[in-house]
């Protein structure tokens, strides 16, 4: 079956759940189809058609799943733009926006109309702004959705490295994601998910939207935003759905467990299945989620930690069901060089590295990588993309020979993928290579640190380096004194390198995505430019 017959045809038995801000509503998978049908008169209207491309901005709502699948039968292709990134101004936002639509040229801008004001008002007349809902029920064209090779979505990347790209995906490639989903999870109509990740986002739309839709199965859907007010929220309806499969991001884990742990469980757990993904993760998270939610119901084989990106559409490799998550310790020093050496798990520098499975398909495949070293991890897949919208270079620099060149670091051992992190997280200090995870994960656990919410920045002033700590205070009441000089202790025993100074900030400051990424670039701009406000700065050179 097509991805169109997929998403049009449906299970009457099944429904997209949306919490509505007090309760779940239902509405059965084949009506969120007929109601796209319904609406594709009014997009065609409004210039759609094919070869024509609609820019949104996903948001977690019925109205965007229903607007999507109208755009593809109306003939047009879909561009997610990003939605603002923690920390950024609205005339930066406004910014981004501009120079996206620029380069994309929309015949039209759709949105939900709760998000309406979240444009400019240049940006709303100059594009035609309008609500999904505006559409709703105007009357039904001929189908004429993209052909299996032809441009059907441009997913946005979030900008946690540098400015956004654009993946360029057909329906060929999305279909063949769909397909290694539901055989890797396993996706069935007998089971459900739930999901806050953000639309905006690859996992969230592809993996948290179109695979449960096409596998025919119940999704009940939250928003981001609501996790990020009571991320509690999230544990709470998986007790009162019995979902099987949820997805989230090693920070989300963290603060789960946390909270699972100090204030426990109204019930048990139904799941089969915890995708964790989008950013590195954590041992040290995955034993607390067990420590904390194992009397529940979680067993380890429920863990399932993952590696992707919107380059492939979504999943590289992923951890086999029935199979607890895999780890190794390694020389925190040897790996700053790219070597892999296996430490002793008490050794002050030893990191303990996660591995994300391996591949998630037969046909996906693993270029560059060996046992002993960290080296750039290259994809071969059937549902890679055909490159960056607008960006030939930039497609000619990572696309090469039917492999993407991801920009991650990693290895293999026994036929799993280890990922190390980013190139945009490895910094050359003194003429060596220091890995930036590192330090901040160690940091995280220090009491008085938000988790998930501290950044190493090198910074370059009249040509002398230095290295700064972005911190965000769990507190008003924490000793930045005493935390900077915690770090720098951990920094020198996990990198041997010397910190310059702490920054600390209020909460809500770090940049992030919308996906909760650090964002590492708009960081080091923000310190050369004077972006940030801090509650205190530590100079550690005269502590």
């Amino acid at each position: 079956m097509g991805l169109w017959d997929q998403l049009t045809s449906g299970q009457a038995r099944t429904s997209l759940h949306h919490w509505d801000g007090s309760r779940y509503t239902a509405t059965p998978w084949p009506e969120v189809a007929r109601d796209a049908e319904r609406m594709t008169a009014g997009l065609r209207a409004a210039g759609v058609a094919a070869g024509t491309r609609v820019a949104t901005l996903l948001t977690n709502t019925p109205a965007v799943a229903r607007g999507v699948l109208a755009t593809w039968l109306a003939g047009g292709s879909v561009a997610s733009l990003p939605l603002p990134a923690r920390g950024m101004s609205a005339p930066e936002y406004a910014t981004q926006l501009r120079t996206l639509c620029d380069q994309l040229h929309p015949e039209a801008l759709f949105l939900d109309e709760t998000v309406l004001g979240l444009l400019p008002e240049d940006l709303r007349e100059s594009f035609r702004a309008r609500s999904w809902q505006s559409v709703a029920g105007s009357g039904g064209v001929e189908p004429s959705p993209p052909g299996d090779d032809e441009l059907a979505f441009v997913q946005y990347s979030s900008g946690s490295t540098s400015v956004p790209k654009g993946s360029m995906l057909t329906p060929r490639a999305i279909a063949s994601q769909m397909a290694i989903i539901h055989e890797f999870v396993p996706l069935e109509s007998t089971s459900s998910m739930l999901s806050w990740l953000p639309f905006s986002h690859d996992m969230g739309f592809f993996g948290c939207l179109l695979a449960p839709w096409t596998a025919g199965m119940d999704l009940f859907v939250s928003s981001p935003e609501r996790f990020g007010l009571s991320p509690g929220s999230w544990l709470r309806d998986l007790v009162d759905t019995r979902a099987g499969v949820t997805v989230c991001t090693n920070t989300a884990l963290a603060l789960g467990a946390r909270m699972a742990g100090a204030r426990g469980l109204t019930g048990q757990l139904g799941l089969h299945a915890i995708i964790v993904g989008a950013e590195r993760i954590e041992w040290d998270t995955l034993r607390r989620t067990m420590d904390a939610l194992g009397p529940y119901g979680l067993r380890p084989s429920t863990l399932r930690p993952a590696y992707g990106m919107a380059e492939a559409t979504l999943a590289v490799t992923c951890s086999p069901k029935f199979e607890a998550p895999r780890y190794l310790a390694v020389d925190g020093f040897a790996l700053a060089d790219g070597a892999v050496v296996e430490a002793e798990e008490d050794d002050p520098a030893a990191t303990r590295l996660v591995s994300s499975g391996p591949p998630a398909a037969p046909s996906i495949r693993l270029g560059g990588l060996t046992a002993d070293a960290a080296t750039e991890i290259r994809v071969s897949s059937p549902s890679l993309a055909t490159g960056y919208y607008g960006d030939e270079a930039r497609t000619a620099q990572r696309f090469v020979g039917g492999e993407l060149h991801t920009g991650d670091l990693g290895f293999v051992r026994d036929g799993y993928l280890y990922p190390v992190g980013r190139t945009d997280d490895v910094l050359s200090v003194g003429g060596r290579k220091v890995y930036a995870r590192e330090i901040e994960s160690a940091v995280d656990d220090l009491d008085g640190v938000r988790r998930g919410c501290s950044a190493l920045v090198d910074t370059h002033d009249g040509g002398r380096q230095s290295l700064t700590l972005v911190v965000e205070l769990a507190n008003a009441r924490a000793d930045a004194g005493e935390l900077a000089r915690q770090a720098a202790v951990l920094a020198m025993s996990k990198a041997a390198v010397a910190l310059d100074r702490c920054v600390f900030l209020g909460k809500g400051a770090v940049p992030k995505t919308p996906s909760g990424k650090i964002q590492r670039y708009r960081c080091r701009l923000m310190l050369s430019t004077g972006g940030f406000q801090p509650v205190q700065t530590v100079d550690l050179a005269a502590v």
